[in-house]
């Protein structure tokens, strides 16, 4: 079992560079990752089986108490359905909401013997950028995040199935996507972690198609 571990962690570090495949989704009080608050955030590591196909791991999340002086749009929150005054909503200052978040993604790095991460979302430099505002905030030095690298699974959704939409694409890509649960930090995580790896997949059944087909054909 060990070695199978280790054949497995060994994939993943050579697949993207060292890098490990984190998605991640926030929800916010707005669009500007300066002045706007940070409200929910989740993250979701990439593994890789035996076979070398891409599965998501659990969703590791918190709810976040906005940062001193932070700008709610009211809007958004119609959006979210977010009530950031709830005390049952278990929010954590944006330093423990950080350190919740960023020791799940350095237990997977290591354990997948990669690196660094990076941050897979749907508009990806969206939640990069509140994810790196909150970093800057609060002074954190151990970021375990490329700092603007990153996978867009808009771009890479409309490349695969010429949808750009998150739920759209999800769908087409096979999976069910209910409107009822959506701008939820984990549902949103969860419905993108799925995309990216069914795309991931289906290029590497494709080049393993194209090896097996240019093989047959040697003599």
């Amino acid at each position: 079992m060990e070695q199978l571990n280790n054949s497995m962690a060994a994939l993943m570090a050579d697949r993207f560079r060292g890098f490990l495949p984190v998605v991640v989704d926030v929800e916010t009080g707005g669009f500007d990752a300066e002045r706007d608050a940070l409200l929910e955030i989740a993250a979701v590591a990439i593994g890789m089986d035996q076979e070398g196909n891409l599965y998501p791991h659990p969703v590791v999340s918190t709810h976040v108490e906005p940062f001193p002086g932070a700008n709610i749009d009211p809007r958004s929150l119609e959006i979210t359905g977010i009530d950031p005054d709830n005390p049952l909503r278990g929010a954590l200052n944006e330093r423990a909401a950080l350190d919740h978040i960023f020791q799940a993604v350095r237990l997977a790095i290591r354990e997948d013997d990669c690196q660094r991460a990076i941050l897979v979302g749907h508009n990806a430099a969206f939640d990069l950028g509140f994810l790196n505002a909150a970093v800057r905030r609060v002074g954190h030095k151990r970021n375990p995040f490329h700092p603007f690298s990153t996978f867009d699974t808009v771009t890479l959704s409309g490349l695969a199935f010429g949808q750009t939409v998150l739920s759209k694409a999800v769908q087409a890509a096979g999976y069910t996507f209910d409107a009822r649960e959506a701008h939820s930090a984990v549902y949103d995580a969860e419905r993108t972690a799925l995309l990216f790896c069914r795309i991931v997949n289906r290029l590497r059944a494709l080049e393993v198609l194209e090896l097996e087909r240019v093989g047959s054909t040697l003599p």
